[in-house]
């Protein structure tokens, strides 16, 4: 169905859910509804790297991600301040849920990706949103110099990867594009601070992803093991290395968001992201699970929170370096 139709529909959907939940009569109608909430908000933020990095050139893209993960940062911020204004949660609901419906009319205004149309086989329409994004950015003769013969001189081999259909099973067919999903599996770590993904971005655009991502993640391990060992009454130090997990872990999903996107090809991305977003809900669960483990030693479930992300540090590695280089549109691109 594409970026943009699955975009507009759960910012409907968000909105719906988050507006009948501020009047929900009971608590299981309201978790149902919060439920379908978080499935529109999940979707929402992948359409949109999706959207955003398949029009973005290739060294716009680590600063066009880190402005959408420090809006996300932003709205944190604002939800804390609107909950501070507004006391009652209904109020509360319905104040951060009807802006949705504004930004579901509003995106009627974006463009589907020309990449995944060609990619698909609908050359003609990418060719339509081509013309489209050319003629709002104030470029001249577009129409003279974007057409189907250009078009196909210049992604030929997208046009032929078209003709084949994928499943979600392609993400694993082929080695290169195989150890790229299962090595992104294993680096998912995210929390949120704004400024941290600011420092992000710098390192990202003069290191490159890879040093990047194991810069931050290794921090964040070596925070976490580190404040697990320190006396609870040195305060000021465990806030600090906190502070300093927290920091690094925002900073290093803003990286792995970045080097994601450019690792996977347009014809896969979509199911990728999906698949990526599956494995980090999976995490999010065991994680307060593994508190279960203080019975057989106090410090064991810290001991393991802090190792995992050094062990992800390690496997960074093994990807390709991707800064400033050319989206991928095909699996074929990958194993090149």
């Amino acid at each position: 169905f594409g970026r943009k139709l699955i975009l507009r529909w759960c910012l409907l959907q968000l909105a719906i859910s988050g507006t009948c939940a501020a009047f929900a009569p009971t608590f299981l109608i309201y978790c149902s509804l919060r439920f379908w909430s978080g499935c529109s908000a999940v979707v929402i933020i992948t359409n949109n790297w999706m959207l955003i990095v398949e029009w973005t050139r290739s060294q716009s893209k680590a600063m066009v991600i880190t402005l959408i993960t420090c809006a996300i940062s932003i709205g944190q911020i604002m939800l804390g301040g609107l909950a501070f204004v507004f006391r009652d949660w209904h109020t509360l609901q319905l104040v951060v849920s009807i802006p949705f419906f504004v930004f579901f009319f509003s995106s009627r205004w974006l463009v589907e990706s020309a990449r995944w149309l060609i990619i698909t086989n609908k050359p003609d329409e990418g060719l339509k949103e081509l013309k489209k994004v050319a003629h709002r950015n104030g470029i001249k003769n577009a129409e003279a110099a974007l057409n189907m013969e250009g078009l196909r001189a210049t992604m030929q081999e997208e046009l032929e990867a078209a003709q084949t259909k994928t499943t979600v099973f392609d993400l694993f067919r082929t080695p290169n594009l195989r150890k790229r999903i299962c090595l992104l599996l294993c680096v998912i770590f995210g929390v949120l601070t704004a400024l941290a993904r600011c420092l992000a971005l710098l390192v990202l655009n003069y290191m490159g992803r890879r040093p990047t991502q194991m810069l931050f993640m290794f921090l964040v391990g070596f925070s976490i093991l580190t404040n697990t060992f320190v006396p609870q009454e040195m305060q000021t130090l465990c806030v600090t290395l906190a502070s300093v997990g927290i920091s690094c872990g925002a900073a290093s999903i803003t990286s792995y968001s970045v080097h994601c996107n450019e690792l996977i090809p347009t014809l896969l991305r979509a199911k990728a992201l999906g698949l990526d977003v599956m494995a980090s809900r999976c995490g999010s669960a065991l994680a307060p699970l593994l508190m279960t483990l203080v019975v057989y030693l106090p410090t064991l479930p810290w001991i393991i929170y802090g190792v995992c992300p050094i062990i992800a540090s390690l496997v960074v590695p093994f990807q390709p370096e991707t800064r400033n280089l050319p989206l991928l549109d095909t699996i074929q691109d990958v194993e090149n």
